[in-house]
């Protein structure tokens, strides 16, 4: 396996758009912040607020995840200070999940960061993700806080 990160163009980000604006909306729904009716409205309006440029939006660097010719997923990191960065997404696409794709891209993101000067990468992850939970503990993230409810 020969992971390397490679900018997106504007016909991969376009792809990358539809999938993550149905994919937030869902992940938003499962946790329980959203209801279903809007979800797409707003996960449409929150990629629109910080990609505004689209793949060209300034601080912000999205990637395919190649092994080889082969898509196998993305990433996506925003550098949010002069020190702090923050990974805003990563997917592995389906058939490729588990084979350590995600583990290599996160330390080949890591090296993108130091390049541009980030000390620092936060990341947010959805509490009924165990899979990533796991993976990005065995990296060194550490939780920052917690985020905690009971639906009545």
């Amino acid at each position: 396996m020969t992971v390397r990160l490679e900018r997106m163009n504007t016909v991969e980000f376009r792809q990358y758009l539809s999938y993550a604006i149905k994919n937030f909306a869902e992940e938003q729904i499962k946790c329980g912040s959203w209801e279903q009716q809007g979800a797409i409205s707003k996960a449409t309006d929150v990629h629109k607020k910080l990609l505004p440029d689209g793949e060209k939006t300034e601080n912000n660097h999205l990637f395919i995840i190649r092994d080889g010719e082969q898509e196998v997923g993305m990433i996506w990191l925003a550098h949010k200070t002069s020190k702090k960065g923050f990974i805003y997404d990563i997917n592995i696409w389906e058939g490729n999940q588990g084979k350590g794709y995600g583990k290599q891209a996160m330390k080949e993101i890591e090296l993108v960061a130091k390049k541009i000067g980030i000390k620092k990468i936060g990341l947010h992850v959805f509490g009924h993700n165990k899979v990533a939970r796991g993976l990005y503990e065995k990296l060194g993230y550490m939780e920052t806080n917690i985020k905690m409810e009971k639906t009545l």
